[in-house]
C-alpha cells in the first residue's frame, strides 16, 4: 500500500512520540535517524501528534468491534428473512408468546444526573433513547450495554420523546416550553425548535407517515405542527386541566389526550373535533396506549363481544384504548362506545407506564410502587410482578416489538433493560 509523504510523516512523527513518552529514548533515536524524522520540527505539527497512535490503534480496535457487531445483526437480518420477520428460530417461535421480562435486569444504564422522564426503543436500530431531568437526552444500544451519544439543546427537564415511524427524525419536548427535531440518522444535531406553548410541554406525537406533530402543554392546549416550517396550524382546547399525553393511534385518523382533570378526549384528525369522552379515573390519567386493530378483537371476544362494538353497532370500526391513573387502576376502553370495559387494580400507588405485549395478550406496566407488573387481559389479573424493579419510582416502560427486551426509566437516574423469557 503506498501512503503520501505527508501521512508518512504524521506517523513517522507519531511513532517517535509514542517511544520517547514510553521511556525508549535508545530507540526513538534509532528510529528518528532510519525514518529522518526532524528533531526540530514544528511544535504545533509535535503537538498534533502526541498520544495519535495510541488513539489510532484504540479506534481501530473499536471499529473491528463495531464490524463484528454489525455482522452479528446483519446474520439477525438474514434470518428475519428466512422466518418471516422474526429474529427468533422457529424452534422459538412458540415460546415467543409467553416471554416476559424476568429478573435481574440485563443492563443497568447510567449517565443521567437527574431523574429519567421517558425511555423508548429505535424502530429500527438496536437503541434506545432516554431523557431527563438534567436537560439532556441520552442513546445507548439496548443489546450491549453501551452508551453511544448525549444529545443536548434544551435548557430545562426534558419530558417526552418519540421516534417518528422510520427512526430518522426524533422529536423531544421540554419544561423550557419548546419542541426540538433532531436528526437521527448522520448529525444527532437539532434541526428546528417550535415555539408556541405558555406552559411546560408534557407530550408529543408524530403523525404517522407524515410532517405533522401533536404536542400536549400545561397551558391546557394541544397544538398541531407543521414540522416542514415549524408553525403551529392547529390548537385543540377542551381539556380544564394540564394536559398529560397526546397519542395517535396506527392509522393516524384519531388521536387521544389525557389530563390532570381526570378525563381522556377522543380527536378525530380529519374534522379536528372530539369524537368521544372517556370518564372514569378517579385521579390524574397519567399514561394512554392505543390497542392495535389486529388484537382488538381477542380481547372484544374475551368480553363476549364482537367486532361490530359492545353495543352491536356496525357502522365503525372498534377502536379500543388502555390508560393508566393516580387512582392506582389500569382501564381498557371502548372508544366509540364510551364505555370502560374492565380495569386492572393491583399497584399500591400511580401507575405511570403502560405497554401491550406484542402478543396482544398481556399488558406491562410500572408504578410509583417501584414495581413491574404483568397482566393477563383473559383472566383479568397479574401473572408477574417484579418488586423493587428500581430504587425509586419508575418513570416510563417500553416494550420492544420484536426482539425479547423490555426498558424502563426512573426517578433513580437510571435505565434498565430487562431480557424476556
Amino acid at each position: 500500500m503506498v501512503m503520501p509523504s505527508k501521512q508518512r510523516e504524521d506517523m513517522n512523527q507519531a511513532i517517535v512520540d509514542y517511544l520517547e513518552s514510553h521511556g525508549y529514548n535508545q530507540t526513538a533515536s534509532v528510529f528518528r535517524q532510519e525514518a529522518n524524522v526532524d528533531e526540530n520540527a514544528d511544535p504545533a505539527r509535535k503537538a498534533q501528534s502526541a498520544g495519535l497512535l495510541e488513539k489510532k490503534w484504540t479506534l481501530t480496535i473499536r471499529l473491528q468491534q463495531k464490524i463484528l457487531n454489525l455482522e452479528e445483526k446483519l446474520k439477525q437480518v438474514e434470518k428475519e428473512a428466512v422466518y418471516g420477520g422474526s429474529t427468533i428460530s422457529r424452534d422459538n417461535r412458540r415460546v415467543q408468546e409467553d416471554w416476559i421480562p424476568r429478573p435481574p435486569e440485563r443492563y443497568q444504564l447510567t449517565g443521567h444526573r437527574l431523574p429519567v422522564t421517558k425511555v423508548i426503543f429505535h424502530p429500527l436500530f438496536n437503541l434506545v433513547a432516554s431523557s431527563s431531568e438534567d436537560c439532556t437526552i441520552k442513546v445507548w444500544d439496548f443489546e450491549s450495554g453501551e452508551f453511544e451519544r448525549t444529545l443536548k439543546g434544551h435548557t430545562d427537564t426534558v419530558q417526552d420523546i418519540v421516534f417518528n415511524s422510520s427512526g430518522k427524525l426524533l422529536a423531544s419536548c421540554s419544561a423550557d416550553m419548546s419542541i426540538k427535531i433532531w436528526d437521527f440518522v448522520t448529525t444527532y444535531e437539532c434541526l428546528k425548535t417550535l415555539k408556541g406553548h405558555e406552559h411546560n410541554i408534557s407530550s408529543i406525537a408524530f403523525l404517522p407517515n407524515s410532517d405533522f406533530i401533536l404536542s400536549g402543554s400545561r397551558d391546557k392546549l394541544i397544538k398541531l405542527w407543521d414540522v416542514t416550517n415549524g408553525y403551529c396550524v392547529q390548537n385543540f382546547s377542551k381539556h380544564t386541566e394540564w394536559v398529560r399525553v397526546v397519542l395517535v393511534n396506527e392509522e393516524g385518523t384519531y388521536f387521544v389526550s389525557c389530563s390532570s382533570d381526570k378525563s381522556i378526549i377522543v380527536w378525530c384528525l380529519a374534522t379536528k373535533t372530539p369524537k368521544a369522552t372517556l370518564i372514569g379515573h378517579e385521579h390524574v390519567v397519567e399514561a394512554l396506549h392505543w390497542v392495535p386493530e389486529k388484537n382488538c378483537g381477542q380481547i372484544l371476544s374475551s368480553e363476549q363481544s364482537t367486532m361490530e362494538g359492545v353495543n352491536g353497532k356496525s357502522e365503525q370500526t372498534v377502536l379500543l384504548l388502555i390508560s393508566a391513573s393516580r387512582d392506582r387502576s389500569i382501564k381498557f376502553w371502548d372508544v366509540f362506545a364510551g364505555t370502560c370495559l374492565f380495569s386492572l387494580i393491583g399497584h399500591d400507588n400511580w401507575v405511570t407506564g403502560i405497554k401491550l405485549h406484542p402478543n396482544g395478550k398481556l399488558v406491562v406496566s410500572v408504578s410509583d410502587d417501584k414495581s413491574i407488573r404483568v397482566w393477563s387481559i383473559e383472566h383479568r389479573r397479574c401473572i408477574k410482578t417484579i418488586q423493587q424493579a428500581h430504587e425509586q419510582f419508575i418513570t416510563s416502560v417500553d416494550f420492544h416489538q420484536k426482539l425479547p427486551f423490555v426498558v424502563t426509566s426512573s426517578v433513580d437516574t437510571t435505565v434498565k433493560v430487562w431480557e424476556c423469557r
